[in-house]
């Protein structure tokens, strides 16, 4: 589905006030911001974030997953992630973007002609706060996000009431899909990139959601009740059409940033072993659409990096491994900034299935995920794929892997999300990197960044203390054993 978006001007967000008789407003200054209008402000929080968690994606969750491998300024792939690079500290992403997604939620709740926005802030701040808190774990939460109204030292809160609490996750779903139902008036929901106003659209984006968090606390918390209940509306994303995405156009400022920096910061990001071998073990065409072959091949054939090398004592031939295919650079308009999508649910959906956590076919459920991201891909699924390697009840593997593995290659530039599932579940295997500096340990949590022991110190060192002194070998609450 093309979606086209322009970056407005800093400066278009804002509504000038002019002077009254109020000795108040007299002695206000007349060009400062006074207020955002929320139809602008949506705008802004749905590109920021997306692009923003794209260029992450790529630049730091990329490597976590395996993706790719960085070839030098790669102290994050070699998991010191105290130490971000080109990426790696998505915090201030997050916070940025919930803080105005926050004056959205609060214009809605008390300004009558706004009251359009409450359902989409609603969903938009429960998407953003799980993304934050499964990086994280314990976060601020329900002290944050209020600026000047509230505290700027706010509490850390654990991550079980993230989810579960009122107000939390859930709950927040759950309210954003019922302000929508009892929304009865006339006035658009403007500023929506992700669905063009479509009020519908945005609460199969909220059922979708629930699928995907219900099933990541489902060690936890018994969901099997309401995920069933979700399953049999089918009120969730069914096709490529319904995605929550935009896209990204060919040209200023709407690229994907990759394309717009230096071709040196680009040609640092190569193919991770990891990924080829899976891929090649799958028969998978996609290598072809995600990566080039090597420059040194004589057969279009493709050669990946072992990740987290130490680049001091490498020596590496860029012409010897693959690059980033031209989806990411050359050709940035068949590229999607990326919120949720058909094929995740399809594939979350048959996980529940083959746990009997629903009752559901889930290979067929599967296989429509497959073919889904394929199409989203825009690559052509061959025709003997879901019957040989990669085929649901395949051999020397289990439904729960073929499921997580096919998740992991199809979220590549969502890298993040790969190595949540891969935290999760164990899949697909991730290999000891190459000259790792968390002592060839796969790191279970992003750490909290450095800032926050300046400006939060008193607060940050209560959450430190629960994680070994903000380790990121400590799981959060729906991974712990």
């Amino acid at each position: 589905m093309k979606k086209t978006i322009y970056i407005l001007s800093i400066l278009s967000l804002i509504t000038l006030t002019s002077c009254t008789q109020d000795f108040e407003d007299i002695n206000t200054n007349p060009n400062a911001p006074s207020s955002v209008q929320p139809s602008l402000l949506l705008r802004q929080v749905i590109y920021d974030f997306g692009e923003n968690m794209s260029y992450e994606g790529f630049v730091a969750g990329d490597l976590l997953s395996q993706h790719r491998t960085a070839l030098d300024f790669n102290l994050f792939d070699r998991h010191a992630l105290k130490s971000p690079q080109l990426g790696g500290n998505p915090w201030p992403v997050f916070y940025t973007n919930l803080r105005d997604n926050e004056i959205i939620l609060k214009q809605s709740q008390t300004v009558e002609t706004f009251a359009v926005y409450e359902g989409p802030a609603l969903i938009l701040k429960a998407h953003m706060a799980a993304g934050l808190t499964d990086l994280f774990g314990d976060v601020p939460y329900f002290e944050a996000f209020n600026g000047v109204e509230g505290t700027v030292t706010p509490a850390y809160d654990l991550q079980e009431d993230i989810y579960m609490a009122e107000n939390g996750i859930l709950d927040n779903l759950d309210k954003g899909i019922a302000a929508i139902g009892a929304y009865s008036d006339v006035i658009p929901l403007e500023g929506d990139i992700l669905f063009n106003g479509d009020l519908e659209a945005w609460i199969r984006f909220a059922n979708s959601l629930k699928i995907k968090h219900l099933l990541r606390i489902s060690e936890k918390v018994d969901v099997a009740t309401e995920l069933q209940a979700i399953f049999d509306e089918g009120n969730y994303m069914m096709n490529n059409s319904q995605n929550a995405i935009f896209n990204f156009t060919n040209s200023d400022p709407n690229s994907f940033r990759l394309a717009q920096l230096r071709i040196g910061d680009f040609n640092n990001f190569v193919l991770s072993e990891t990924m080829e071998d899976i891929l090649v073990e799958l028969n998978d065409t996609r290598i072809s659409t995600f990566f080039r072959p090597f420059s040194n091949s004589n057969s279009n054939e493709f050669n990946g990096l072992l990740n987290g090398i130490d680049a001091s004592q490498t020596s590496i031939a860029l012409a010897n491994y693959s690059l980033a295919g031209t989806a990411f650079r050359e050709d940035t308009s068949t590229l999607d900034a990326n919120f949720i999508t058909a094929w995740e649910v399809h594939f979350a959906l048959a996980e529940a299935a083959a746990k009997n956590i629903i009752t559901a076919d889930a290979q067929e459920l599967y296989e429509t995920g497959v073919a889904l991201a394929f199409e989203y891909w825009n690559t052509e699924l061959p025709s003997n794929y879901l019957s040989g390697p990669a085929a649901y009840n395949a051999t020397n593997t289990t439904p729960i892997e073929q499921i997580i593995t096919q998740k992991w290659i199809a979220n590549i530039i969502n890298g993040y999300e790969g190595w949540i599932e891969f935290r999760r579940t164990g899949f697909p295997e991730l290999r000891t990197i190459s000259a790792s500096l968390n002592n060839d340990l796969i790191p279970v949590r992003m750490p909290y960044p450095a800032e926050e022991e300046a400006l939060n110190a008193e607060n940050y060192a209560v959450a430190a203390g629960a994680t070994d002194g903000n380790s990121i070998n400590v799981s959060v609450w729906w991974d712990e054993d």
